[in-house]
């Protein structure tokens, strides 16, 4: 589905940043896979590639075989910040994407109603942002996401700013969302535990110029609960993640 060769991105001229240098992937339909390194190893500037919004100053980056040139069909994104407009109730603020889109809002109630009641916010769709705990608007922003029936969502970190306990109720949401949907799954995170809980495939890269260390298969039940994390199996993906980030130097003991 997603093909990068060679993708290179530089911000400014000579003597610039160099974001990426050299990534080289391809992503199946259907994948959940995860962008996993350091602040400024270019992952969230590939998510951005990705999604149109940036160009690669080199190489190629393909969609179906066609360069991406701009936002690629029934794309759905989230972010750390939920973005949510302070003026809008949950259920005005879900129904977005389809305004955006030329959609009239009214046929797309029934499906936004749906995604609210599937991760508890029913009864808040005429809440305004504001009067929300911060994992409410992290749904409600999934939700949002989720609206067109996405084949591609690109998130960036969108549990990063959350506690410990409503992260991992997140992740197991979010895990069972993607088991029933099956789409294509881009996921920026710093974190591995979260990385190998939630995907069939994590991309490991370098500091910043970010690049392709390894690329690890996931081979966990597709139903997980959290008592996973006990697992030997889950240990294992843990502890070869944090070896490759001990030899590059970002891990001291």
């Amino acid at each position: 589905m997603i093909a990068a060769c060679d993708v290179v991105k530089r911000f400014g001229e000579a003597g610039g940043v160099t974001a990426l240098d050299g990534v080289s992937l391809d992503i199946s339909e259907g994948e959940f896979v995860s962008l996993l390194g350091p602040s400024g190893c270019g992952k969230s500037t590939l998510l951005r590639c990705l999604a149109g919004i940036e160009r690669p100053t080199g190489g190629t980056l393909s969609i179906d075989g066609a360069p991406i040139d701009g936002p690629p069909d029934r794309l759905g994104m989230a972010f750390q910040r939920d973005a949510l407009l302070d003026w809008f109730d949950v259920l005005e603020n879900v129904l977005l994407p389809a305004d955006f889109a030329g959609y009239r809002k009214r046929e797309f109630e029934p499906r936004a109603q749906a995604l609210l009641k599937m991760v508890g916010l029913a009864r808040f769709a005429h809440a305004y942002p504001r009067e929300l705990s911060g994992g409410m608007r992290q749904r409600a922003a999934m939700c949002r996401a989720l609206l067109l029936d996405p084949r591609l969502l690109l998130m960036d970190e969108p549990f990063g700013a959350l506690d410990a306990l409503t992260r991992d109720q997140l992740n197991i949401d979010f895990r069972h969302l993607w088991t029933e949907r099956k789409m294509t799954v881009v996921f920026v995170t710093h974190s591995i535990a979260e990385a190998v809980f939630l995907s069939t495939r994590i991309i490991v890269m370098s500091p910043r110029p970010g690049r392709v260390v390894e690329d690890i298969a996931v081979a966990l039940p597709d139903e997980r609960k959290l008592a996973i994390r006990e697992s030997p199996e889950f240990v294992d993906y843990t502890r070869r993640i944090r070896a490759l980030f001990e030899r590059m130097g970002l891990i001291h003991d």
